[in-house]
């Protein structure tokens, strides 16, 4: 599938700019995510940051997953 490189991307988390790197089908299911939850894009990274055990975007990735899931 073309177009699946990484996108870095810049997310303001508490006051500081923290540089995300994901795949677009993951910043388009985080948007979504976020949308759905009536968050901001940085609120919805700011609690997935705050419960992570691993690196952002790992943890973004499982949390979206996840959540596709159900749990």
């Amino acid at each position: 599938m073309a177009g699946n490189g990484l996108i870095k991307r810049s997310v303001n988390l508490f006051g500081h700019a923290t540089s995300i790197s994901l795949e677009p089908v993951f910043w388009r299911a985080l948007k979504r995510a976020a949308d759905e939850e009536g968050l901001p894009l940085n609120t919805l990274v700011a609690r997935i940051d705050e419960a992570r055990t691993t690196n952002l975007s790992s943890a973004i990735r499982v949390w979206l997953f996840e959540r596709a899931l159900g749990h």
